[in-house]
């Protein structure tokens, strides 16, 4: 199994109008190590983002081992036509390194209203735009005529340098789970413990004998939010942190997912991990923005080397 750590970004964290300090983390990330970059994507968010394909391609230009990866888009909220083309000219210039990553959105109002999906509409819209973008990745000419897409004759060229690509899936409910077995290549958590995933990989691999398929046992993965402290601070850096893991996850103890605390803590965090079945993983700051830079040098020196045993690969 091969284990592979790297990093994600939720908001902007470094100054606003200094858009070379994103680039110069990448070129440090690469340098370091890193396997790849995650971007998410909240559609009404009041925190500035980066769009996560705009902002993955320009990274892909500036970098030449780094993978790339969503985490995850907002699938019902994109046409699928116009994302395979997307996708597959990104990876057709970067030499096969875009990892996608799909899931339906928040479960908000607003996010759904901005989407102009219906929530009913979601699921099946995923489903759907997955399997078409997957034909039009391969096929020469395809013509689909579904319940929400309709298309004639559609080519997408280039295609992309990956002659399959991988697609993943977020989510932790039984039906997201499923997704992933159905028609799936991935599974990539958030704010899950250890034991959800000892639990949930089990449940896929399930839904995709069902389905006459199989999921690769290295294609499981999770993010976990990070903040390398020294021992002393750790629970002063957890209590500052927690509360708005709590919004996303009101039901679970950040301290039972998050790797926030001293190095050594940090690596207990993702061993554990990789014990209940994950080998793939998004590590996501959660310090204080003008920490950013330094946090990436703790993980690269403090982390990274007790699990990349190999040089960085694809997260695949």
């Amino acid at each position: 199994m091969s284990i592979k750590l790297g990093i994600g970004l939720a908001v902007w964290p470094f100054a606003e109008n200094e858009p070379e300090q994103f680039f110069d983390y990448l070129t440090r990330a690469e340098a370091a190590g890193v396997d790849s970059l995650w971007l998410s994507e909240r559609l009404t968010s009041p925190a500035p983002m980066l769009e996560p394909m705009t902002a993955l391609a320009m990274a892909a230009a500036r970098t030449r081992t780094m993978k790339f990866g969503m985490s995850v888009m907002v699938l019902p909220a994109r046409n699928p036509v116009i994302l395979a083309r997307v996708i597959a000219t990104a990876d057709f210039l970067c030499g096969g390194r875009m990892l996608p990553a799909f899931g339906l959105g928040l479960e908000d109002p607003r996010e759904q209203e901005a989407a102009g999906i219906p929530r009913a509409e979601r699921a099946g819209r995923v489903d759907e735009a997955v399997r078409l973008m997957r034909r039009l990745w391969s096929e020469d000419e395809v013509t689909h005529h579904g319940r929400y897409y309709q298309v004639s004759g559609a080519t997408v060229r280039p295609r992309p340098k990956q002659r399959e690509m991988p697609v993943w899936f977020g989510g932790r409910t039984d039906p997201a789970l499923r997704r992933v077995g159905t028609i799936g290549d991935g599974w990539l958590a958030s704010a899950v413990t250890p034991e959800e995933v000892a639990e949930a990989i089990p449940r896929i691999q399930a839904h995709a004998t069902a389905a006459g398929r199989s999921i690769d046992a290295d294609h499981y993965g999770v993010i976990i939010p990070y903040w390398i402290t020294s021992e002393s601070a750790n629970e002063a850096a957890l209590a500052r942190v927690a509360p708005g893991m709590r919004r996303l996850r009101p039901d679970t103890d950040p301290a039972t997912y998050a790797a926030v605390g001293d190095a050594a803590r940090c690596r207990d965090v993702v061993r554990r991990f990789i014990e209940a079945g994950a080998s793939k993983f998004v590590m996501r700051p959660v310090c204080p923005p003008d920490e950013i830079v330094t946090q990436l040098d703790r993980l690269a020196e403090d982390v990274l080397p007790a699990f990349h045993k190999a040089p960085a690969g694809a997260m695949r």
